[in-house]
């Protein structure tokens, strides 16, 4: 059974940053396409960032697009969210996600097989 586990989150001011992180057990690491998405209350879950199984490929929404990285460690079966210059509207859960049955997910939720269960991000302003 795999597992997604969220790490990182926490309260930072506008400008500032964070990295999180997601430990992924069960099955090796490298099967997995990965992704970021979040959410605020009453509103839907967003894409935020995606990668390749074997990392070549990222993707970005055009909210974050250089300003958050997106990246994988094999060797400790781990996907990062480093973000960088955080603003007010990126307060929100973040959530890890990842599927087998395709090589890069892509930005649709429905993509992706298993969730972590998220972390929350504070951005003050």
């Amino acid at each position: 059974q795999v597992q997604l586990v969220e790490s990182g989150g926490g309260l930072v001011q506008a400008g500032g940053s964070l990295r999180l992180s997601c430990a992924v057990s069960g099955r090796t690491f490298s099967t997995y396409a990965m992704a970021w998405f979040r959410q605020t209350p009453g509103k839907e879950r967003d894409f935020v960032a995606a990668v390749s199984r074997s990392g070549g490929t990222t993707y970005y929404a055009d909210s974050v697009k250089g300003r958050f990285t997106i990246s994988g460690d094999n060797a400790k079966n781990t996907v990062y969210l480093q973000m960088n210059s955080l603003k007010f509207e990126d307060t929100a859960v973040y959530y890890c996600a990842a599927t087998r049955s395709a090589y890069f997910g892509g930005r649709k939720e429905n993509t992706y097989d298993y969730w972590g269960q998220g972390t929350q991000v504070t951005v003050s302003s």
